[in-house]
């Protein structure tokens, strides 16, 4: 007698089996070992290579859902803050970067934390490199030479389907030979990126906000108040006079950072003037203490990254969201070490990302692994992506 499997079965392995082991590995943190003790002593016979199974093969679902909720959530976004933290994948150390806002969190392992591997992270899936108007202005205020990017926009060429057909058409005009600073091959490649976050719809008149980093440094930028704050704090006065003046500066600035809260919930012309002053005041004040005095003057120069909720109020004032996020990946490398495969690098990242938006939208990890995985009487889920576009962000 011959009868169809029950709905789920993947193999020998039930849908209920499978989903204990993704939502203990990812949302419990269980290394691999125990999980394999645990449930050996359970009574279920099973093997170390089939839990990893289990966690990395057939997740083709899993890592689209994953790309799309970084896709619908850049087209959609006002704001979004971004970290990142170190990563061990094949023996090498690496970096994971963490995109996200209150609506979605999103992350992925990379070789390099540079700017042109952010820019490739914010194209969200897509590959090719476009030259338009926001790629040459992205140039220019790289300072990039004239002559350089007049040869850009020149060429019939403007889109490119991959980075050896826009590596080829940098070596036909003559770009790669340069050695002059800034770099024409960096800066180049760098504009036809954001040329191609821009052309793609992402990012349209979205606020990244980051803790300074350099790579982050893109687009309309933000600074996180908190990392601000914290430059000062680090300072260390060597005598009396220099650690009250410390002191004293770390008080207003607090003062500043809470009118400035206070200004978001409600916003108004008066109060925006009137916060543009003090912050001025502050920020130029004369210690006597060198190097606090220079400090506040390098914090000065970042006024409009500091100040950016004046004109957007609905962006955080710090990156606390960013490093809640991230948090979860340290602790899964302080657990679990890196990854050996590229297939269980890439769920891991994943399963992080959708476990976080889970948790944004306010829906069980538990209920959306079930839903996915056809656990029998499991609630339904809504896809992601779509909860990310059109619901409102959770208070």
């Amino acid at each position: 007698m011959v009868a169809p499997l029950p709905a789920g079965i993947a193999g020998h392995l039930g849908p209920q089996l499978r989903r204990y082991v993704l939502a203990q590995y990812h949302q419990g943190q269980v290394t691999i070992p125990r999980l394999v003790a645990q449930l050996s002593d359970l009574g279920i016979a099973i093997s170390k290579r089939q839990v990893v199974r289990i966690l990395s093969a057939g997740k083709e679902g899993f890592l689209a859902e994953a790309q799309s909720v970084l896709r619908v959530g850049l087209e959609t976004a006002a704001w979004i803050s971004v970290d990142d933290t170190g990563a061990r994948h094949k023996g090498n150390n690496g970096v994971c970067t963490q995109i996200g806002n209150d609506r979605f969190g999103w992350f992925a392992t990379t070789t390099s934390k540079s700017r042109l591997n952010f820019l490739e992270l914010l194209r969200a899936g897509h590959g090719d490199y476009v030259i338009n108007t926001q790629a040459l202005a992205y140039m220019r205020r790289r300072k990039l030479a004239g002559p350089v990017i007049a040869r850009l926009p020149g060429h019939r060429c403007k889109r490119f389907a991959d980075q050896r057909a826009w590596r080829a058409h940098l070596d036909r005009l003559a770009l790669t030979k340069m050695k002059v600073a800034p770099e024409p091959l960096r800066i180049a490649t760098e504009g036809a990126l954001w040329g191609s976050v821009m052309d793609h719809g992402l990012l349209h008149q979205g606020v990244i906000l980051s803790d300074d980093a350099g790579q982050f440094n893109v687009g309309h930028h933000a600074l996180c108040w908190v990392h601000a704050e914290r430059l000062i704090h680090k300072l260390v006065g060597f005598n009396d006079g220099q650690r009250q003046a410390i002191e004293r500066i770390r008080i207003r600035v607090w003062w500043l950072y809470a009118d400035l809260k206070a200004y978001c919930r409600d916003p108004s012309p008066r109060a925006k003037a009137a916060l543009t002053a003090r912050f001025d005041r502050i920020f130029t004040t004369r210690t006597g203490f060198t190097t606090l005095d220079r400090l506040l003057a390098r914090l000065h120069a970042n006024k409009d990254e500091l100040l950016v909720a004046l004109e957007r109020p609905e962006v955080p004032l710090h990156t606390n969201g960013s490093e809640n996020d991230i948090r979860c990946q340290v602790t899964k490398r302080k657990i679990s070490g890196g990854t050996r495969s590229d297939r269980g690098r890439d769920c891991r990242d994943a399963f992080l990302g959708l476990m976080k938006t889970c948790a944004k939208q306010r829906i069980s990890f538990w209920n959306y692994l079930g839903d996915r995985l056809k656990v029998p009487a499991a609630p339904p889920v809504p896809y992601l992506p779509d909860l990310v576009a059109h619901q409102p962000a959770p208070i």
